[in-house]
């Protein structure tokens, strides 16, 4: 696996596609883990669950159904607080609509927590 962060959400675009209302990925670790919970958060996910098993663990996750689309940002090149605009012109489809989930020195992050703090980070995963 190359980009476990690629395939994890390219299984749960797949499974919203086809019109599942869950999904299993795998591996996790901490970063999907955090990830996942801010896209709970943001109203994304209904909710997800962590299986344990001897190589790398499972997770459960309940799609909600106005998650449209959530894809990881390839490449993932460093980004000034002021280029966080140029970004969601780029990935969102409209103003205020979806978020971008950015990884700070102050951890993760969605896109309008960083310009409230005007910091600029690593862009991950952007979903709508």
């Amino acid at each position: 696996m190359a980009d476990t962060l690629s395939n994890i959400f390219n299984v749960m675009n797949i499974s919203r596609r086809v019109g599942h209302t869950s999904c299993v990925v795998s591996p996790s670790n901490k970063l999907v883990i955090n990830l996942l919970k801010m896209m709970k958060d943001s109203g994304y996910l209904d909710n997800f669950e962590l299986i344990n098993d001897a190589r790398g663990g499972f997770i459960k996750v309940e799609i909600n159904e106005s998650m449209n689309k959530c894809k990881a940002i390839r490449p993932r090149l460093p980004i000034k607080a002021s280029e966080i605009t140029k970004y969601e012109k780029r990935f969102l489809p409209a103003l205020n609509f979806g978020i971008i989930i950015l990884s700070t020195n102050k951890g993760l992050m969605t896109n309008e927590e960083a310009k409230k703090l005007n910091m600029g980070g690593v862009p991950l995963v952007y979903v709508y």
